[in-house]
């Protein structure tokens, strides 16, 4: 009985110790977890304000764009009042001040320019019905509405025919290799033969098919004028070149070593330096084709000089943010 009594109390006396031991170690997990928690919530804390200073500065960056965007959304607005509601006595004190200054300052060229206007077709001496006809004139600036290149025009119209009914997707370099719907045709007709390759189309509302229209327009003038032919494309940010560069590539199938200073298509932002580019190609006897982007808010009257050039205008019942353009 003394040894049983002498069993319990150590029973007893081990099970007060992993009392206290278990006590110990709820009060030590306690610790843990108050301190773990504790640490949780300061990272938490720390990540909530970093991204609330994060959101705040993104908001900041957006409230500014917003207001650049609507600064500029007035400057169109205010253009387009100016350019497509007929205010037609501006626009001839600024066509009358380009004539002035073409006659003071471009002498040569004004005198070509009037040449040509006032020259007739040539009278065709007969020829018998087995005589072939002349070829075509390649050198001059083309004008595609005269009589006198009627040979071109139905070159021009077969050239589009071929684009839109037997598209060739893996064709040569230069050459469209894009679907080319009866819309694009339209749009390149009109600017062929209506405007005489010299004028203004309104957009497609999409750079990408804007891009697709310059490139038929491209293939074809590369058609009639081979190497002779050098593309100017004027927009006004570098993101918009690369949009252009990237788009005339996949168009027409030709690479980055085709864009260049001295290459088939050359890029700018500045219209000065275009000018100055598209004078020396004429002086050299070469074609200089101007292509420009439909975000450009004013086009330089010295671009008005040359034989070819294709400007893109906003659709002025729309307005669109041509940063989210394709």
């Amino acid at each position: 009985m003394a040894s049983l009594a002498q069993t319990v109390a150590e029973l007893e006396q081990k099970e007060q110790e992993l009392r206290q031991r278990i006590a110990h170690l709820q009060n030590h997990e306690q610790s843990l977890v108050s301190k773990e928690l504790g640490t949780t919530q300061a990272v938490v804390e720390r990540m909530i304000l970093e991204g609330l200073t994060e959101l705040e500065q993104r908001k900041q960056k957006l409230q500014i764009s917003i207001e650049q965007l609507e600064r500029r959304r007035e400057r169109i607005r205010e253009e387009m009042r100016t350019s497509f509601a007929g205010v037609s006595q501006e626009l001839a004190i600024r066509v009358q001040g380009f004539k002035d200054y073409l006659v003071g300052s471009l002498q040569d060229l004004a005198a070509a320019a009037e040449q040509l206007e006032l020259s007739q077709p040539p009278t065709e001496a007969p020829r018998s019905p087995l005589e072939d006809p002349p070829p075509p004139p390649t050198r001059g600036n083309p004008q595609f509405a005269e009589q006198a290149f009627k040979d071109e025009v139905r070159q021009i119209r077969q050239l589009l025919d071929q684009y839109r009914k037997m598209p060739d997707y893996y064709g040569p370099p230069w050459q469209l290799r894009r679907t080319f719907e009866p819309i694009h045709a339209e749009k390149v007709s009109q600017w062929f033969f209506s405007q005489g390759g010299r004028g203004a189309l309104q957009t497609m509302g999409s750079r990408l098919q804007n891009v697709l229209i310059a490139s038929a327009v491209i293939s074809v003038l590369r058609t009639l004028y081979d190497n002779r032919l050098r593309t100017l494309v004027l927009a006004n940010t570098p993101e918009r070149l690369g949009e252009w560069r990237r788009g005339l590539q996949d168009c027409l199938g030709i690479s980055r070593s085709d864009f260049g200073p001295e290459r088939g298509v050359v890029l700018f932002e500045d219209p000065i330096a275009l000018v100055q580019k598209a004078e020396r190609l004429i002086k050299r006897d070469q074609l200089a084709l101007i292509i420009v982007d439909e975000t450009e808010d004013k086009i330089s009257l010295s671009l008005l000089q040359f034989p070819l050039w294709l400007a893109f205008a906003p659709d002025p019942r729309q307005m669109y943010t041509y940063d989210d353009y394709p």
